[in-house]
Order: structure tokens, then sequence, then C-alpha cells
């Protein structure tokens, strides 16, 4: 059992630098991003290639984060400059990135067994709580910017912004790079960690995003730009210990994973809202009982 809460908590810190980035677009942008499912595989197939023709891993691991930045300004570039869909033009970079992976790796699968890895000589939790926590950190800074302030408020209210003379398509393209650049990140970590990069790694992985932001949330608040970013990083790891124990069931197999992930973002996604509308019912019935028993 500990060995699974451990190994849950693990794959809870490698998959917080994409909640991370799902919160930008998701959240901070409210900007629907499917690029996330090909800019994933983009990080593990760069880092993948890198380091099994020799180079090192930390250069391999910035290049695949550098390649994340490219694929979500492209995907920006599309939306604001091409006048496409915000959700259409996610779709269509995840689309080619399948193709652009597979030029990349020119194969379905790379592996790393054997290779030297960013976690050659350190254990993963404790490599992975100081990058994820400086990402973290790092992340809440520029938020706090007037680039961040001006990305946040596009997100809000994007007229009103512009009216204050901001480029909002500018602010959205900074936003989904950023966005796409730390989901590669992961990706690339992931890639490390397992000892493989393929080609199908990212698929479902904006609902996972999805999922790690919106139980975190759920369970930790987002009062604020700390209080949000910390909500999405637990959230991570909670997302993977539920994930971890419901897996333990007798009668659910591991093919069961993405009806499992679609069930707890549901849940989720359903939950907040049937509280609120209990509590205004509670109280809706409290001020009937009340009004009733004043006219008696």
């Amino acid at each position: 059992m500990l060995i699974s809460l451990s190994g849950a908590v693990e794959l809870g810190l490698l998959y917080a630098l994409m909640a991370l980035g799902v919160y930008i677009t998701f959240r901070i942008l409210d900007f629907p991003d499917l690029t996330v499912d090909g800019s994933f595989t983009t990080g593990g197939a760069i880092v993948g290639i890198m380091i099994s023709n020799g180079y090192s891993p930390w250069l391999s691991t910035l290049a695949a984060l550098l390649g994340g930045l490219v694929a979500g300004s492209i995907t920006g570039l599309l939306h604001t400059k091409g006048r496409i869909n915000g959700l259409l033009s996610g779709i269509l970079m995840m689309i080619a990135l399948y193709s652009i992976n597979m030029r990349i790796m020119g194969r379905p699968n790379v592996s790393l067994l054997g290779d030297h890895t960013i976690f050659h000589t350190i254990d993963v939790i404790p490599l992975m709580v100081i990058i994820v926590v400086l990402a973290k950190l790092l992340l809440d800074a520029f938020l706090k910017t007037d680039l961040g302030l001006a990305l946040r408020a596009t997100g809000d209210n994007p007229r009103m912004i512009g009216s204050f003379g901001t480029n909002t398509d500018n602010t959205k393209i900074i936003g989904v790079s950023l966005s796409n650049g730390m989901v590669a990140l992961s990706g690339a970590l992931v890639a490390q960690q397992s000892g493989f990069a393929d080609i199908s790694m990212g698929i479902g992985m904006i609902v996972i995003g999805l999922a790690s932001v919106i139980i975190g949330e759920a369970i930790f608040g987002s009062m604020n730009v700390f209080r949000a970013t910390m909500a999405a990083v637990l959230g991570s790891i909670v997302y993977r210990i539920v994930v971890a124990f419901a897996l333990r069931v007798e009668w659910l197999k591991a093919s069961d994973l993405k009806l499992i992930t679609a069930v707890i973002v549901v849940v989720a996604l359903v939950l907040p809202s049937a509280q609120r509308a209990w509590k205004q019912n509670s109280v809706a019935r409290r001020r009937s009982a009340e009004l009733s028993g004043g006219d008696q």
C-alpha cells in the first residue's frame, strides 16, 4: 500500500507541471487549448531522441521546454492572427504535432533504458519537489508582474484590458506558449522517469490536467494566485492517489484508467454546483419557514 502511495505521489509531481500549464489556459485565459495532448508528446519526443543520441539530459529537457513554447505560440498565432476559433486552433495544432512528433522520433517509440537521465543520480520525488516548487514560485512571480497582470485581465475581460491599450493578442500568445512549454516540460520528465517516449503518450492529457485543476480547486480553493497554483499542484497529486486507490478495486482494470479519469472529472465538476444548489435550497426553505412563522 505504501509503495502504491509513493508511486502515486511521484506521478502526481511529474504531472503537476502539466496541471500548471492547463491552469494557465483553462482558468487564467479561459482558452480551451487542446494542443496539450500534442505538446506533451513533443516534450517526450525531443528529450527521448536527444538523450538517446548522447546529449546532456538537462540540455535535452531545456530543448523540450523550448519545443513546447514554440508549439503553444503557433496555436496562439492561429487563434489571434489567423482568426481561427480557439478550440479549433488547438485541435489543428494537436493533429499537426502528431506528424511532427513522429518526424522528431523517426519511429513510434524511443527507449531511454540504459541512458543517463536527470533522475540517474537523484531520486524522482526529491528532485521533482524542487522542480515543481521552483516552477510554481516562478509562475506566481510572473503573474504578479505587469505582463502577468495583463495576462490575467485578458482572461477576465479582454475588452476592458484592450481599452487600456494592452495588445490582447500578444498576451494570449504568451499565455498559450507558456502553458504548452510547461506541458512539454512535464512530458520530458515523464519520458525520463518511465524510460521511453511514445507517440501516444499524450493522449488524454488535457482531461488529466483539467481533473487536477478542478479537484485541487474543489479541495483547496483558489482565492488568490498562490493558492490557485498550489491547488493545481496538490490536485495533481490527489488525482493520482484517487486513481491508485480506484485501481485497487478488484473489478477495475488498468484499461479502465480513462473511464476513471472521466468519472473523476464529472464528479469534480458536478459536485460544486450541486453543493451550491443545495445551499440555495436550504436558505430558501429557511426563509420560507421564517415567513410562515411570522404570518402565524
